[in-house]
């Protein structure tokens, strides 16, 4: 019996690396081809000869990306939205989960059914507008970080590991005589590692990657985030040329692919150089609540 349970686990593991082996080479593949023809002559790009590993090996892709300040302009938007809304959120998130996570606190049942109903009903676009407008946010990069300072689902997650707390750690902090901003501060955050770093690549990673919020509230190109301009660089293939890089002006004309790979790689970058520094906090983040005593 033991034996033939043994067998059929072995089956099973030898199934699972398989299959996640395939998953894996499906979603990175993929990304391989997009660094290849970023380091592809134009020539090699537009005759299709180009798929895992570079053809004509050439860095001038990179020397145009680096040259063109409009590209660094929306990456130093990107960067300031990403920091900054993260900061935001993840401050806005365990403010507002702390305080209903303990049961001392009167009101807290309403407010958790508040924060389900906008988890299950969303405002529509157009009012979402006129709020930004009458709140003379539009063209600010306080358009793409404010609307959106607490996720629903984050809170969930935040305020289960909150409740979670010993309630001694809190109460011992009272008979010393710390107010509750103290506790939050000097007792919640520091135990609070985990949680935070595991919300706070999802904040970040939704950050950098959105566009659609400055579609909607930004119409001058000095404010577009990355993913806007690359989302402009994909719908054209006429490459705007910066006065820095106008040495890379026939490249931008007659092959632009390749400053777009180039683009996507120095986009994907941060989020990837990110990703190990917290591994460790976001892997135990996940596993919150999964086992208890």
């Amino acid at each position: 019996m033991y034996g033939a349970v043994s067998k059929s686990y072995k089956t099973f593991n030898v199934f699972n690396i398989l299959f996640l082996t395939l998953l894996g080479l499906m979603m990175f593949l993929p990304f391989l081809n997009v660094i290849a023809q970023s380091f592809s002559s134009s020539s090699a790009i537009t005759a299709g000869k180009v798929t895992f590993w570079p053809v004509d090996f050439t860095l001038i892709n990179y020397e145009y990306v680096f040259s063109d300040a409009s590209i660094w302009r929306a990456f130093g938007v990107s960067v300031f939205v990403t920091i900054v809304g993260t900061m935001v959120n993840l401050i806005a998130t365990a403010t507002l989960a702390y305080p209903v996570s303990r049961p001392e606190y009167v009101g807290r049942r309403i407010i958790v059914l508040l924060v389900l109903v906008t988890m299950i009903f969303s405002a529509p676009l157009i009012p979402n507008f006129l709020l930004i407008k009458n709140l003379h946010m539009m063209n600010t990069p306080w358009a793409l970080i404010i609307p959106g300072a607490v996720s629903a689902f984050n809170f969930f997650v935040m305020h289960s590991f909150f409740k979670q707390l010993p309630p001694e750690i809190i109460d011992s902090a009272r008979i010393d005589g710390c107010g509750e901003l103290g506790i939050m501060v000097k007792m919640v955050a520091p135990l609070s590692k985990p949680v935070m770093a595991s919300l706070g690549i999802f904040y970040a990673v939704g950050h950098w990657n959105a566009y659609m919020s400055a579609l909607y509230y930004i119409d001058q190109p000095k404010w577009w985030p990355l993913q806007v301009k690359l989302k402009r660089m994909f719908e054209t293939d006429d490459i705007s040329i910066d006065p820095g890089a106008s040495q890379f002006s026939d490249l931008a004309h007659t092959s632009p692919e390749g400053i777009k790979m180039a683009t996507i790689i120095i986009a994907t970058l941060p989020i990837i150089m990110i990703y190990p520094f917290l591994q460790r906090h976001f892997v135990k983040g996940l596993t919150l609540g999964a086992v208890k005593s």
